[in-house]
């Protein structure tokens, strides 16, 4: 049923070829950061149309050092309340954390909908240009499904920004919004003999996999599991191929962008931000953890 759902989703979008059903906003924000026991502050970020956006910001650790600020962009469900299993971690690690509602996502005011959201990529990264606690130190952009996506292509267009980025880091990223909509149409027999002909109804002009190339200069580590059953495995391969040196790709096992919830995987992720110039290639980082047994972390890593 669950597949069904979102085939019907697709075959929604395809029809009405509107970007706002991309989006799945909740107003509901039903828990904090001090849910998991971390310090934060509540921010409001204005965009340049006036939207104001709700934002959380997640100090480092106190006693420890900070090594970098994280803008994090969630996916397109709920608001950042769903989507702190992708940051909850990095505060004892020493980085601190900028997350964002969308316009139209929690509390934030006006309705999502493309490009519009591109100004609260914009608005964020004009914030984060202000807040005394991120001058001098290096900014790293966690992009997860959806919000990977919309991220890349705002970089694309605003070059300057790769420049201030010290690494790039994607997670269960969509390449192409058409592809994914194909991908569910024929996940299910009512809409499987359609799949091709509307999904070329689906706007695919912003999708990652063409904004990809036109990124230089900030390494990006690929995270992508092997039973995404929401983005399937080949949208991360086709956006590692269309990305410059230098990049690493990392497969992972679990359900799409429960990346984090796997500490070997955070220990990837901090691996990369250590040296990113410098891992390149599709490394082993990590063992990818078989499914019948529990995951181990790893300790090899020579090329595969």
């Amino acid at each position: 049923m669950k597949r069904l759902r979102l085939a019907l989703f697709a075959l929604l979008a395809s029809l009405a070829g509107c970007s706002s059903l991309l989006f799945y906003p909740s107003p509901d924000v039903a828990i904090t950061p001090a849910k998991a026991k971390l310090e934060y502050r509540d921010v409001t970020i204005t965009t340049a149309d006036g939207e104001k956006l709700a934002g959380w910001w997640l100090p480092a650790k106190p006693g420890v050092p900070v090594k970098g600020t994280v803008l994090h962009l969630h996916g397109n469900g709920g608001n950042m309340a769903w989507h702190l299993g992708g940051t909850f971690w990095l505060p004892e690690q020493g980085y601190q954390v900028l997350m964002l509602d969308y316009r139209g996502y929690g509390h934030s005011t006006g309705a999502p909908s493309l490009p519009e959201v591109y100004k609260d990529i914009d608005a964020a990264f004009a914030w984060l240009d202000k807040a005394p606690e991120a001058q001098g130190k290096p900014l790293i952009l966690l992009g997860q499904s959806l919000g990977g996506a919309m991220g890349v292509h705002y970089l694309a267009e605003h070059p300057q920004r790769v420049a201030q980025l010290k690494a790039i880091v994607l997670d269960g990223v969509p390449a192409s919004y058409r592809d994914v909509a194909r991908y569910m149409l024929a996940g299910a027999w009512l809409t499987w003999p359609l799949q091709v002909p509307l999904s070329w109804a689906v706007p695919d002009g912003d999708s990652a996999v063409r904004a990809m190339p036109r990124l230089t200069g900030a390494p990006v580590l690929f995270f992508h599991s092997i039973d995404d059953t929401i983005v399937p495995l080949d949208n991360g391969l086709k956006l590692y191929k269309a990305a410059r040196p230098p990049k690493v790709f990392q497969l992972t096992r679990g359900r799409h962008v429960e990346t984090f919830g796997e500490p070997t995987f955070r220990e990837v992720m901090l691996r990369f931000l250590d040296d990113p110039q410098h891992l390149s290639g599709l490394r082993r980082l990590a063992e990818v953890p078989n499914t019948d047994t529990p995951a181990q972390p790893a300790k090899s890593q020579g090329e595969k």
